[in-house]
C-alpha cells in the first residue's frame, strides 16, 4: 500500500474499533454427530477463533463445524463426529499455546480457522510462520490430516471501510502465502484451502457485518468440504 494512505488507514482503524459490535458465540454444545448411512464415524475438530466458535449464529447446528460435518458425512457416506475448540479473539499464538492442547487425540481431521485476529493485531509474518508451524507440529500427534483454511479477504467485509480493508487484505495475503507454503511441504498431512472464490452474496454476513450469517457459514462450510474431499 502507498505509505501516503497510512494516516487514513489509522483513522479508519480507530473508527472501526469504536463502532464495531461483534456478534457473540451460540454458547451451546461443542460436540455433535452428523449422521451417515454406514461405516466407522469420522472424527473431526474445528479449531480456532470466533468463526470456529460460531459467532454470528444462534445455534451450534448452524455454525461452521456442524455444517462442515454434515457435508463431509454426505460426501463420504460415513457419520461424522465433530468437536469445536474455539475462542473469540484467538490469535495463532493463543491457539498454539492455549487451545490446541484441548483437541482430542486419534482424529481423522482438524480444520484450522485462524489468522483474522493476527491480521487485525498487526502480528508479523515471521510470528505467524512460527506459530502455524508449532500448531501443525502439535496436531501431527493428534490427527491424520490438518486443513488450514485461508484468511478471508477483508475487502469483502462490509463492516470495514475501504482503505483499511485494502491494507488488511494485503496483510492477510502475506499470511496466506506462508500457510500455503508450509502446507505444501507435507501434502499428505496438511492441506491449505483458500476462501470461497468470487464476491459473497449480500446475505453472507450476519448482523454485525463482520461474521458470517447462518447462510454464510453454510456456503463456506459446503465449499470447504467439497475442496477437502477433492484434495484428499
Amino acid at each position: 500500500m502507498n505509505p501516503a494512505w497510512l494516516p487514513v488507514v489509522a483513522i479508519q482503524g480507530l473508527w472501526l474499533r469504536s463502532t464495531l459490535r461483534l456478534a457473540s458465540a451460540p454458547g451451546g454444545g461443542t460436540t455433535g454427530t452428523a449422521p451417515g448411512p454406514a461405516g466407522t464415524p469420522l472424527r473431526l475438530t474445528v479449531l480456532g477463533d470466533s468463526t470456529a466458535a460460531g459467532c454470528g449464529v444462534t445455534g451450534d447446528d448452524e455454525a461452521f463445524a456442524a455444517v462442515f460435518a454434515r457435508e463431509i458425512a454426505a460426501r463420504t457416506g460415513r457419520p461424522a463426529h465433530w468437536q469445536v475448540v474455539g475462542k473469540v479473539g484467538a490469535t495463532a499464538r493463543r491457539v498454539r499455546f492455549r487451545l490446541a492442547q484441548h483437541v482430542d487425540d486419534d482424529l481423522d481431521m482438524v480444520v484450522l480457522l485462524c489468522g483474522g485476529n493476527d491480521v487485525l493485531a498487526g502480528r508479523r509474518p515471521a510470528s505467524w510462520r512460527d506459530d502455524l508451524t508449532g500448531i501443525l507440529t502439535d496436531l501431527a500427534h493428534r490427527t491424520d490430516r490438518v486443513i488450514v483454511a485461508g484468511i478471508p479477504p477483508f475487502t469483502r467485509f462490509p463492516a470495514i471501510p475501504g482503505k483499511l480493508a485494502h491494507y488488511l487484505g494485503e496483510r492477510a495475503d502475506a499470511l496466506n502465502a506462508i500457510s500455503q507454503e508450509i502446507c505444501s511441504r507435507n501434502p499428505e498431512r496438511t492441506v491449505f484451502i483458500g476462501p470461497p472464490a468470487g464476491t459473497p452474496p449480500p446475505d453472507f454476513f450476519g448482523a454485525d457485518r463482520f461474521h458470517p450469517s447462518t447462510f454464510g457459514y453454510q456456503l463456506w462450510a459446503r465449499d470447504a468440504a467439497a475442496r477437502v474431499t477433492l484434495a484428499l
